[in-house]
């Protein structure tokens, strides 16, 4: 029985402090938008360019992609 006088000022306490912090980051914007980073992660933030991620049909680029006399590609 005597845990319980020390036991309930102890939650109060804790739940006063979850009390603050949640005015806390009410207060300071951290709930103010909801739903942009939910949509931002699904979108690229650079569009790409005309042709994938190399830019399209680049000779110099292919010349560099090009098979070796073995049948195995450059490392």
């Amino acid at each position: 029985m005597e845990i319980v006088y020390f036991l309930i000022p102890v939650s109060l306490i804790i739940v006063a402090l979850a009390v603050g912090v949640f005015f806390w980051a009410v207060r300071s914007g951290q709930y103010d938008d909801l739903e942009g980073p939910a949509w931002r992660i699904l979108f690229d933030d650079e569009p790409m360019p005309p042709g994938g991620m190399h830019g399209g049909d680049d000779p110099s680029r292919r010349a560099s992609r090009s098979v070796s006399g073995d049948g195995r590609s450059p490392k």
